[in-house]
């Protein structure tokens, strides 16, 4: 009965080792090749700088400084092929816009290639279109680095607070005598700018959009159950019941309004 017991737990532990060998052994992962030109090699950032010298000088102030390619000359600082391919024929032809030379700007599959999240978010139902060609990366995102130099309050993707926004979306990021106070922290605060699974691209389609600010802890006097949002009771005369909070004739002008502190138009 013991040797029984020996040879079975013998068995389940070679088992398991097999297993965990087959599992890391044939593990498949993701490499990130940098974009290829065909007859084109890699001739180094060097080659760059001397007519992109604007581009070049504030480079190192982007995220994209780190990035690397295995066969460049100056394997200790970034690579602007890594993103735009390897140059010698572009360099050959005497450099011009789009001539044996990648342009994410144009096409996203080089920005693509590495935000695989991105990617994913672009194939949602709701979404800005990138993959259509009705808009690129770079409307919204500096790629370069150039955005350290402008106001503070942002983030390394876009510019200024909304500005990237604002661009299209003019009537909505436009300044109000009444504010919403979520634009003061982003529009990103309630919408998802690379896609979602809600109209608008809402983080949330329904009233909970609104809950996650505008949520308080319930005082004495208010039944259980109750929600009272202010000092106004949103369940007694129920608010709560009609609807998204913008689209239920309660708060419609919920980007800001001119006339009332309510959001109303």
């Amino acid at each position: 009965m013991t040797r029984q017991r020996w040879w079975l737990g013998g068995a389940a532990a070679a088992g398991l080792a097999a297993f965990a060998l087959s599992s890391c052994s044939t593990l498949e992962r993701t490499v990130v090749a940098p974009p290829m030109i065909e007859g084109a090699t890699f001739a180094g950032n060097k080659a760059c700088y001397d007519c992109h010298t604007n581009i070049t000088r504030i480079f190192s102030s982007s995220p994209h400084a780190r990035l690397h390619a295995p066969d460049l000359r100056m394997k200790d600082q970034a690579g602007c092929e890594s993103c735009h391919g390897p140059g010698s024929k572009h360099i050959a032809v005497g450099g011009g816009r789009d001539r044996f030379i990648l342009n994410p700007g144009k096409d996203p599959k080089a920005c693509l290639t590495c935000h695989l999240q991105t990617h994913a978010e672009f194939n949602l139902p709701q979404h800005h279109p990138v993959l259509e060609g009705k808009l690129s990366c770079v409307n919204c995102h500096d790629p370069h680095g150039a955005e350290i130099l402008k106001a503070a309050g942002t983030g390394l993707a876009m510019a200024r607070l909304n500005d990237s926004c604002a661009q299209c979306h003019r009537e909505q990021a436009k300044p109000h005598v009444y504010e919403h106070d979520a634009l003061r922290e982003g529009c990103t605060t309630c919408h998802v700018p690379h896609g979602s699974i809600n109209a608008k691209l809402l983080v949330e389609r329904d009233l909970n959009l609104c809950l996650k600010c505008h949520a308080q802890n319930q005082g004495p006097g208010v039944p259980a159950g109750q929600v009272v949002i202010g000092t106004v009771n949103h369940s007694a005369f129920g608010f709560l019941n009609r609807g998204a909070c913008w689209s239920a004739g309660c708060h419609p002008a919920i980007h800001g309004s001119n006339v009332s502190p309510n959001l109303h138009y």
